[in-house]
């Protein structure tokens, strides 16, 4: 999609009310399942959110508490990849420090090979 039309669909979006957003949500769905279109991949993280948030509509939960409990699972998604890569640096630090480090050559200088200039001024 062009960064054009899908600044025009995210302005029309904002105006609306969660109930409408998620009628738009459903017609989406609708046609990604008429005309066989995949969706982006998507983490595993987003698939249970998103299963979870289908069933609390389909079980009839009122719209804000679902806004609600789709916000804060959302914070826990970011707390989570926040602790992830907090991992994987420590982890990248890990094996850097593990890792053997290639002997330093020694300079001329220190193998008595060059002389010190002295500056004649």
């Amino acid at each position: 999609m062009n960064e054009l039309l899908k600044q025009r669909i995210m302005r029309r979006l904002d105006d609306l009310t969660d109930e409408r957003a998620y009628q738009v949500l459903d017609f989406i769905e609708f046609l990604e399942s008429r005309y066989a279109e995949r969706s982006r991949g998507r983490g595993f993280l987003t698939k249970i959110t998103e299963t979870a948030e289908d069933t609390m509509r389909a079980a009839g939960v009122p719209i804000k508490a679902i806004a609600g409990t789709m916000g804060i699972v959302d914070s826990a998604g970011k707390v989570m990849k926040g602790v992830a890569s907090a991992a994987q640096a420590v982890v990248d630090e890990a094996v850097k420090a593990a890792s053997p480090t290639p002997p330093r050559q020694p300079t001329p200088m220190e193998n008595g090979q060059a002389k010190p200039t002295t500056d004649p001024a």
